[in-house]
């Protein structure tokens, strides 16, 4: 270990009180990591610690925020697209949230006296669920065997409040398992099943709406260990894989080949989650969204029953389709535990354009004006002037700060060029300006970079600020007016609140900055946050276009869908899983489950 981060990791298990606690924290936070301790990202984030000379350490969220930028600069150190350079930046970033979350939530005996008050606040509400008794976690060691049995307090509440959630804290998890298999998953099922112990999927720990918190504690279902790419078939241009593993291993794997699997979402996202959360991301303008890219699965059912979605072949009239009913089901329905996948080549060419314009509805217009032309675009992404400031400041850019499409275009060499110039007309018809676009390589990779360091980039806006991530989404036709209406309230408000846009597809994103210690700024928050899903849902869309329902959006379901659709997907819950096991409290409440 180098001293530096020996150094980091020494401070913050100061703050901790026992061995076994100082053993898990170490155990919990190098999981997450594989990577050279003298990698430039690294380096970045154990300067940030080093930095402390006493037990005073800053609360989590701070020191992570703080870094952030930091991470993004020293990660352009290594050469770009490297394995190597992703390694770094996310192992860094994974050891930054772990342990700066540690700083501030293992104090002493703080953590033990938090989940017992839960336990007795459970007790209270009259939960219905077994508990995890010695003999149960007997069985699950005989099943996995001891080193895949977590128990200790700081692997638990990783899970029961993932680093990247705005979520308040509900219960940690009793346990962790680590499954290598699918046998070990079906087993594992039917051990909890027979004690009425809820169980919990746990993939990359990305999402934001809490879906991978335990409220009702129990077993978190780790798929850390199923990461195998199990077959390719590249005549069919598709592969077989287990939910651990993660999109970009994936395309790493599939590059060379001159394949990649279209969907990208947040860098650490699995498969599995992917699956369950129905993700999407920049690319599903072309592409699709997971429902669409994805053929067949295998999943366990809450009995423990093994059941193929499908068959492997493109097209299928074959009964109900089970692959889509469980896509997107957030583990409440199943527990994935293989997923075919469609592959797309790699095209031949692309081109990467930038423009930016006078005021976000314009933006807005050229996107829709783009869609609507036929073009064939792969990306349109927005990001308005305070982001574009956001990633001036972090990245020591100097961008006009004002609202910004960025475009990419695939096909052959001749098509890419007529498709940006095509764009180019329709985006002066919006008063766009400034439009730039490229086929150089590294050039692409520079404009690119823009979009991708504008999450992290936010946080030095505010800084020691946290952030309410929240998405909606509208037909492509009220794009323009919705987020118009959206951007004025944000303009009004006392926070900082930067927004995305995967625009080619009505889908817009709002990272709000607040002060979680301060009342005011919470319900501010939380009201901005409804306000704009009120709207989308008044404009005929949709609570989330990508992130999922989880604990955050069930509220707006029935807003959404009516009383008939809520009441309907209760009823499959209950044929599905009768005890409600299944990540209880999730998308639907409870009393529609029982």
């Amino acid at each position: 270990m180098a001293p530096s981060l020996g150094k980091a990791i020494g401070h913050i298990l100061g703050r901790i009180n026992t061995q076994r606690c100082a053993c898990g924290s170490v155990k919990s936070t190098l999981r997450f990591i594989s990577l050279p301790a003298d990698a430039a990202p690294l380096a970045a984030a154990t300067r940030l610690f080093s930095g402390h000379t006493n037990h005073s350490i800053e609360p989590s969220q701070q020191l992570f925020n703080r870094g952030a930028a930091q991470l993004l600069l020293a990660s352009e150190a290594q050469p770009n697209g490297s394995a190597e350079t992703r390694r770094s930046w996310f192992g860094s970033v994974a050891l930054l949230g772990l342990l700066s979350s540690y700083a501030i939530q293992y104090g002493g005996n703080a953590a033990w006296a938090e989940e017992q008050e839960y336990a007795e606040r459970r007790e209270e509400e009259g939960a219905s669920y077994g508990t995890f008794s010695e003999a149960l976690h007997r069985k699950l060691v005989e099943i996995v065997g001891e080193d895949n049995v977590e128990t200790d307090l700081e692997e638990r509440k990783t899970r029961g409040k993932p680093w990247n959630t705005y979520h308040v804290l509900k219960g940690f998890p009793d346990a962790v398992v680590f499954p290598q298999s699918t046998e070990e998953v079906s087993q594992i099922v039917k051990a909890c099943a027979a004690e009425k112990v809820p169980l919990v999927p746990f993939g990359g720990g990305t999402s934001l709406e809490g879906h991978t918190m335990t409220p009702h504690k129990g077993v978190s279902l780790d798929f850390s260990k199923m990461k195998g790419i199990k077959q390719l078939n590249t005549r069919d241009m598709d592969v077989i894989v287990e939910p651990g593993i993660g999109w970009v291993e994936l395309n790493e794997y599939l590059k060379p080949l001159g394949f990649f699997f279209p969907l990208d979402p947040g860098p650490g996202a699995s498969i599995g989650g992917m699956c369950a959360t129905r993700c999407s991301g920049s690319l599903a303008v072309r592409y699709g969204t997971m429902r669409d890219n994805v053929i067949s699965m295998k999943a366990v059912l809450a009995n423990g029953d093994v059941v193929k979605t499908s068959a492997r072949s493109r097209k299928s009239a074959a009964g109900y389709d089970l692959t889509r009913l469980i896509i997107g089901s957030e583990g409440t329905l199943a527990v994935i535990t293989e997923v075919t996948l469609r592959l797309q080549r790699i095209p031949e060419a692309t081109a990467v354009a930038m423009c930016t314009f006078p005021t976000i509805k314009d933006a807005a217009d050229a996107s829709i004006a783009a869609m609507h032309s036929g073009i064939q675009v792969s990306r349109v992404e927005m990001l308005d002037e305070v982001m574009m400031r956001g990633i001036n400041e972090a990245t020591g850019r100097t961008l006009p700060e004002k609202p910004t499409l960025m475009f990419e275009f695939v096909g052959s060499q001749a098509s890419v060029i007529e498709q940006a110039q095509r764009v180019e007309k329709l985006s002066k018809g919006c008063r766009g300006s400034d439009f730039v676009y490229t086929q150089d390589a590294d050039e692409k990779e520079e404009l690119w970079r823009v979009r991708k360091e504008a999450f992290w980039s936010t946080f030095t806006l505010r800084p020691g600020a946290e952030a309410m991530v929240t998405d909606v989404c509208v037909p492509l036709s009220k794009l323009a007016d919705s987020i118009a209406e959206t951007k004025v309230e944000l303009e009004a408000s006392s926070l900082v609140c930067p927004i995305l846009s995967h625009a080619g597809d009505g889908n817009y994103h709002v990272i709000i900055l607040f002060d979680p210690a301060d009342p005011r700024e919470v319900a501010e928050a939380n009201q901005l946050a409804k306000d704009m899903v009120h709207r989308a849902i008044a404009a005929e869309g949709s609570c989330t276009g990508e992130h999922g329902i989880g604990l955050g959006k069930m509220k707006f379901l029935e807003e959404e869908l009516g009383p008939e659709a809520i009441a309907t997907m209760g009823k499959i819950k209950k044929a599905l899983d009768p005890d409600n096991i299944l990540n209880p409290g999730k998308i639907i409440p409870s009393q529609f489950c029982h």
